[in-house]
């Protein structure tokens, strides 16, 4: 509303200019004004229409609104509103309750439906029957639910429960719950505490359990799953009495093993009670039972040698569990049905699913039994019939999918009992698949699907026999794949590479050429593919040879390198060979050498003595100090009687703190070179002898191993 104040004589117009601020956003709304014309002082109304989807941003749900006026050629802005886009909040959906027993909190929870894009209050309210709605609980952080504390529940009542949402433009509710606390109580799981197998009922079990703690009082209604490892879904057996603390069950197959749950709830609750968790899994295997039931037998024969016996390969499937009565141990082929108090001779006992024999070629049947720790079953006789009957017509097999064939026959004219089916991989050895054939116990079946062993891309021969009374009919054979791959070639193209081959593999390859009157098979290829592909053998090829130049390298190395060679092989130097190895003194010394007191002298071998420099000018007993090493000197060898000296070396100066000896005057040194038994011989001597023998350390008496040291001239 604007109007003509004192003091603007001079204004001839009034413009209210109404602009919706979006971040910039121009184009996507618009002011409606409602009279455009009015008399000056009068009122009025002004409407904004926004276009969502053309004003980006509304996302935020909110705007600006601007009041401007013209003054003077200058929009001014007088005023300003926030404005909040949003709707309703939308009615809360799915409530539901559960009364924790460890605290008494009721516990609610819902669905809040789509988002109102305004500020939105949701508060949970309860009443009880004469009393007024209170707030239970109020939800945090958006959260969909909360627990209403227990002083404000009237257990073992009916109370009304629901969620009220509200925002600037409204109020919802949910659907108002009408439950007794205690009715939707969430108890604790039952225990199983035992279960066992019933004697005189075998397959029935019975089964013992304690409720939970705190709901003795209760009156509680349970239900019992259980299931075999190979069972998909569980077996549910419901109404069962809490109270009653055991039940029977019947129905299991003997010899499996069997997992077993129990869960519990007030039995006087309503559909809306919670159901207590799942007990823990106890497991259980039933008694075994001896194995029932007749086992599918398929055999093979030929003569054996001119004795007039057959050569007899038999081969049965293993029974199913429900006829198997546990874990079978072996099977049994006997030459005659097992009478009381007589066993018949066996022809083999065996785990496996077939055994070769050799019969009489009089004999027109043997007995197959299955055996566990309950006994034996009942045998299954085996008639070696011979195959002269009338052969089926149109057998044919397609592809039933990847692993998977499916075998087509027409039906003979002549009744047939059973049919047997028989498959072998063309690259396998005759015979290598000793479960590769299954009987078809429908006659008037004329199809068949055939799972087992089955691989894609692999060609397969297939065999049907008809069982007839008394008699086997002659076979018919086809071949077949599960699956195959075929590549349209273009047909300017003498020539096709075929990828993505297995290596040692043998394929098939069929050419066909087709045009638009139809098709003409031509030329059909066998395959064997290599061991390995061209970029396999370039690639162990290209190893070999940079191994093969590695190993060239490091020879090469090693001969010419000097250093290389000197650190792993270094030069040891004989210490015969030495310019000093045949100097000796000229005199043996005077002084005998001095040992410690607390052993006795005794004959003694010098095995190593080290010979160290001492400084000159140094005091003995100091310790030296640390300068350069001097020169060593070339090692001496004494040679004569008695133990030898095997090496002196020659070093820098002694050890610290070591004991030194008197030194003697100093003596000449005599060659005795060419003396052998202390007599005569040439001698030498040395023109300036040295003044004084070195310091020996490291002195080492024969046999005793004690180091001593000492300083001689």
């Amino acid at each position: 509303m604007a109007r003509r104040g004192a003091g603007t004589p001079f204004l001839r117009q009034l413009s209210l200019l109404l602009l919706l601020h979006l971040g910039g956003t121009l184009g996507c709304a618009s002011v409606a004004v409602s009279p455009r014309v009015v008399p000056l002082g009068s009122a009025v109304t002004a409407s904004c229409t926004i276009q969502r989807e053309l004003c980006h941003g509304l996302e935020q749900g909110k705007a600006r609104l601007f009041c401007c006026v013209e003054w003077n050629g200058t929009k001014q802005r007088v005023g300003v509103a926030e404005i909040r886009a949003g709707y309703p909040p939308a009615k809360p959906l799915n409530l539901s309750c559960v009364l924790n027993l460890s605290d008494y909190g009721l516990t609610c929870r819902w669905e809040q439906g789509t988002n109102s894009h305004l500020p939105t209050s949701v508060v949970l309210k309860c009443t009880g029957s004469g009393a007024q709605a209170v707030t239970g609980c109020t939800p945090r952080g958006g959260h969909s639910h909360c627990t209403v504390p227990r002083q404000l529940l009237q257990l073992y009542r009916q109370m009304e429960i629901w969620v009220s949402a509200t925002n600037a433009l409204g109020t919802a509710e949910s659907e108002r719950l009408c439950i007794d606390p205690m009715d939707v109580a969430k108890l604790d799981p039952p225990t199983l505490q035992s279960i066992q197998s019933i004697p005189f009922q075998t397959d029935c079990i019975a089964l013992a359990w304690d409720v939970a703690w705190g709901t003795e009082h209760m009156e509680l209604q349970c239900e019992l799953r259980y299931r075999a490892p190979e069972d998909s879904a569980w077996a549910l057996v419901t109404g069962i009495i809490g109270q009653a603390g055991s039940a029977q069950r019947c129905g299991f197959l003997f010899g499996t093993q069997y997992c077993f749950q129990m869960r519990c709830r007030r039995s006087s609750a309503t559909a809306l009670a919670s159901w207590s968790e799942w007990s823990p899994v106890r497991n259980y295997t039933t008694h075994e039972k001896a194995p029932a039931g007749k086992l599918d037998a398929w055999w093979g024969a030929r003569p054996a040698g001119p004795g007039g016996r057959l050569e007899v390969q038999l081969r049965w499937k293993a029974p199913r569990q429900r006829e198997a009565n546990g874990r079978v141990l072996g099977y049994r082929v006997t030459l005659s049905p097992r009478r009381r108090g007589r066993d018949p001779p066996t022809l083999c006992n065996t785990t496996r699913t077939q055994c070769n024999f050799s019969v009489p070629a009089a004999t027109g049947r043997v007995y197959l039994s299955a055996y566990n720790a309950a006994g034996e079953a009942a045998p299954t006789e085996v008639t070696l019939l011979e195959r002269k009957g009338q052969p089926l017509a149109g057998l044919r097999a397609v592809p039933g999918g990847e692993r998977s064939l499916w075998v087509h026959w027409e039906a003979p004219p002549a009744p047939v009992s059973a049919y047997v089916l028989e498959w072998q991989r063309v690259t396998a050895e005759p015979g290598h698949c000793s479960a590769c054939w299954q009987m078809e116990r429908d006659g008037t079946a004329t199809r068949a699907l055939i799972q087992d062993g089955i691989e894609p891309f692999q060609r397969y021969n297939i065999s049907l026999y008809p069982l007839y009374e008394g008699t086997v009919g002659v076979p018919v054979h086809t071949t077949a794949y599960s699956q195959q791959k075929g590549a349209t070639v273009t047909p300017s193209l003498s020539s096709f590479a075929i990828r993505g081959l297995k290596p040692s593999t043998l394929y098939k390859v069929h050419i066909m050429a087709s045009t638009a009157a139809g098709s003409t098979n031509g030329t059909s290829l066998t395959l064997v593919t290599t061991a390995l592909d061209d970029t396999e053998i370039q690639f162990l090829f290209l190893s070999l040879g940079l191994v093969f130049v590695g190993l060239m390298v490091l020879l090469i190395c090693f001969q010419k390198n000097e250093r290389m060679k000197e650190q792993l092989w270094p030069s040891v130097p004989d210490p015969a060979n030495s310019s000093l190895g045949k100097w000796v003194p000229a005199a043996a010394p005077q002084e005998p050498l001095q040992v410690p007191a607390a052993r006795e002298p005794g004959p003694a071998a010098i095995s190593t003595v080290t010979v160290l420099e001492g400084d000159a000018g140094k005091e003995p007993g100091k310790e030296p100090g640390k300068e350069p090493p001097g020169t060593p000197r070339p090692y001496v060898r004494q040679e004569g009687p008695g133990e030898p000296v095997q090496y002196a070396r020659v070093g820098p100066a002694g050890y610290r703190g070591q004991r030194l000896l008197p030194e003697p005057a100093p003596r000449s040194y005599e060659n005795l070179r060419g003396r052998g038994d202390g007599g005569g011989g040439d001698w030498g001597f040395l023109e300036e002898p040295p003044a004084t023998f070195p310091l020996l350390q490291g002195l080492r008496i024969g046999g005793n191993e004690e180091l001593h040291e000492c300083r001689a001239d």
